[in-house]
């Protein structure tokens, strides 16, 4: 069976715990038995088998390697923390990388469910107006000796249609449904999801913003560890498997490092930052701050990511609103006008 990884906020809890208990002077394998007996279940019987691994004598990234339960990048980063004795720094970093992962996952889940309701909603409110509400304006008209014609007539043999298929249409919103439940409870169906959704539409608006800002910090997050740029730089591609055309600009990056081309350049010409950001973080390594420019430009393309999402749901929310409200107007009026004309040549 395959292992799934732990949620990222269990892997920012377990990072920062070790790393307050590393700074304290408790060793790894202790650190790891006082967090387990905090916890319960599976992530319990984890946090032993990896205290159990570091008693055999492995180091605490081999241990995490070996479990399967972490993604490549916590123990690759680990593995260098150790052998630069870095070990509590790298988990520091780790434990603000995937805090922010996942302020962001719930941020990215709620501007996708709510519109994805509303949606529904406004469907099921238009779907009873044609199945429903058009029939018995038919028979007013049809008690009056007339037949609805015209938008109304095409509106309503439509609503008989839907009819005949509401079978179809209730398993169609019970799978909807279904799916935005699971979406919303379960951690690795949203992965997989989003991971379908970032390998196929990763590289454009909203979405290759997100990458990029997930790059940056993954980048940042390396520098600040001490690692040498080009290594920070092919881990942080490992964390965008799930993106191919951003594992692709960074390998050329890095071929370009190779040929001498400074950092800002190289990563200008192949648009892994934007241009503004490269020549903020030209002349942070200039002036030999390059990990803290780094931070700050982590720090803006996160919130511009972010603010991008949040102004995006705001124009969806309006727009579904606007044409639902449309259309619900039309169905009455196409049926209500030609009703009042009839009332008044009666009266």
């Amino acid at each position: 069976m395959e292992k799934r990884n732990l949620p990222n906020a269990e892997i920012s809890d377990l990072c920062l715990g070790l790393s307050i208990l590393y700074h304290s002077g408790v060793g790894l394998s202790d650190g790891l038995l006082l967090l387990a007996g905090e916890q319960k279940g599976e992530s319990a019987q984890l946090m032993k088998e990896l205290a159990d691994r570091i008693d055999e004598g492995a180091t605490l990234s081999d241990a995490i390697s070996a479990s399967g339960r972490f993604p490549v990048y916590v123990s690759g980063l680990l593995r260098v923390g150790e052998e630069a004795g870095r070990t509590e720094e790298a988990l520091g970093a780790l434990a603000r990388y995937y805090e922010d992962r996942a302020r962001l996952d719930r941020r990215i889940r709620s501007a996708l469910l709510y519109p994805s309701l509303l949606l529904l909603i406004m469907l099921a409110v238009v779907v009873v107006l044609l199945v429903e509400v058009l029939p018995v304006f038919d028979d007013v008209y049809a008690g009056l000796g007339g037949h609805l014609t015209g938008v109304a007539g095409g509106l309503l043999q439509f609503g008989r249609l839907l009819k005949s298929a509401m079978p179809l249409l209730l398993l169609l919103l019970l799978l909807a449904v279904a799916g935005l439940t699971l979406f919303s409870a379960s951690h690795s169906f949203r992965e997989r999801v989003l991971g379908w959704w970032r390998g196929r539409f990763g590289d454009r608006g909203i979405t290759r913003r997100l990458s990029t800002a997930r790059f940056a910090q993954s980048l940042s997050m390396g520098m600040s560890s001490g690692l040498p740029v080009e290594e920070a730089m092919a881990l942080g591609a490992q964390l965008l498997e799930d993106v191919p055309a951003t594992q692709r600009r960074c390998q050329t990056c890095l071929a370009l490092l190779d040929e001498g081309r400074p950092l800002a350049a190289a990563m200008a010409e192949t648009e892994l930052l934007p241009r503004a950001e490269c020549r903020l973080l030209e002349l942070g390594l200039r002036s030999g701050s390059g990990d803290t420019t780094m931070e700050t430009i982590t720090r803006r393309l996160t919130e511009e990511s972010e603010a991008a999402l949040e102004d995006k749901v705001a124009q969806v929310e309006p727009a579904l609103v606007v044409v639902t409200s449309v259309l619900v107007g039309l169905i009455l009026l196409s049926v209500m006008l030609p009703l009042l004309h009839i009332m008044t040549a009666i009266g």
